[in-house]
């Protein structure tokens, strides 16, 4: 994958060096206070997941840069399935914007990259969940063409 510019605003792979922007973003509304640890230096648990999510072909974690600093990310799974004859889905995870730069069109930014290398990649479709309680999220995914589809169910360990 190539980094894209878009504005002043590249899209490129994360790097190990961009974890701990990503995880302040993570961390930064109330869902993601309560199940994130923003620590200097932060647990070495993220460091670890980021390691399995890069060797990961199938996984792409992005990061949405300007000037310099990382202001935003997600990240896209393809997904080969026995559904829909055996088609492929893209699913967005973990699309967050630096709080200080939202409503510059990042976030949209980052998403069209997401939907077009998702139908690069073969894809027929792409989806995402977002919280029952992100309702300002829900409102921009259904700005850039997303319908309310499914009912999410999530059980946690």
């Amino acid at each position: 994958m190539t980094a894209k510019s878009i504005s002043s605003v590249s899209i490129r792979r994360a790097r190990r060096d961009d974890v701990a922007a990503i995880v302040a973003m993570l961390a930064d509304d109330h869902l993601g206070r309560a199940r994130e640890r923003l620590e200097d230096p932060l647990p070495t648990s993220y460091y670890e997941a980021f390691e399995r999510v890069d060797r990961d072909p199938s996984l792409q974690l992005v990061v949405a840069e300007s000037e310099g600093r990382v202001v935003g990310c997600l990240q896209l799974a393809i997904l080969p399935g026995l559904s829909s004859q055996g088609g492929v889905r893209g699913l967005l995870e973990d699309v967050r914007v630096a709080s200080d730069c939202r409503s510059r069109g990042i976030g949209e930014q980052l998403v069209q990259w997401a939907v077009a290398e998702a139908k690069a990649k073969g894809c027929n479709l792409v989806e995402l969940l977002t919280h029952a309680s992100r309702v300002d999220a829900q409102r921009f995914y259904k700005r850039l063409g997303f319908a309310a589809s499914h009912v999410g169910m999530t059980v946690r360990f």
